[in-house]
């Protein structure tokens, strides 16, 4: 199901809840994806959650869609376009709470899940407004702190939980700049756990195992 009333297109699973407002995960694709991609994880997650499936707001050619403009031909590698990807955050907050009122879902309960751009832009989100996020699920992805709003290390991060995962093997995104990432959270107090897989740049069955059981956890 789709819906034209908010300001991003995104696909939705309505929560088996009968009462309450229903704790809802978003989830956010990589560069040159569209909403249809980690929708595909929709049916195996927990019945209790309404998940929505977001599409990023600048289209590609020839198809797929961006959070931000990524420059594959830079001198120094890829370069990304920090300030695109600040827009995109913003949208990323204002559609939260925008689908939390139309959908009726808890705001106090809410889980983003992203892959590779998808989880930078998470990172971005929950660590720019910890009080609006309880979890992150951020696969095959690393923190760009310059696309961070405010001071991290002002903020109270008391409340929010992440799980982090990279392939050892991912030849888009090196495992080093991940595996920068407990040393991050951990200096900002923020509960994590941290995970690689003999893959490369996707998301493996073990890991697909692994990241639902710590969510169920955490919902």
């Amino acid at each position: 199901m789709t819906t034209a009333q908010l300001s991003l297109t995104h696909l939705i699973r309505p929560s088996v809840l009968k009462e309450g407002k229903p704790p809802v995960l978003f989830m956010f694709h990589g560069y040159g994806s569209n909403e249809e991609d980690l929708f595909s994880f929709a049916p195996e997650l927990p019945e209790e959650l309404c998940i929505i499936s977001v599409r990023a707001p600048y289209p590609l050619e020839p198809y797929g869609y961006a959070w931000y403009a990524i420059n594959f031909d830079a001198d120094k590698g890829k370069w990304s376009d920090d300030e695109q990807a600040k827009e995109s955050r913003e949208k990323i907050v204002s559609f939260i709470d925008e689908a939390c009122d139309t959908y009726g879902l808890d705001s106090q309960r809410i889980t983003l899940l992203g892959f590779s751009q998808g989880t930078i832009l998470s990172y971005a989100v929950a660590l720019s407004y910890p009080e609006k996020i309880k979890n992150v699920v951020a696969l095959s992805g690393y923190i760009n702190e310059n696309i961070i709003s405010g001071d991290p290390s002002k903020k109270d991060f008391g409340s929010l939980r992440i799980y982090a995962s990279h392939g050892q093997v991912d030849q888009v995104i090196p495992p080093a700049w991940a595996q920068k990432i407990p040393e991050t959270l951990s200096a900002l107090g923020v509960e994590h756990v941290y995970e690689e897989f003999p893959v490369g740049h996707g998301v493996a069955p073990q890991n697909f195992y692994s990241f639902n059981k710590w969510l169920q956890d955490k919902i």
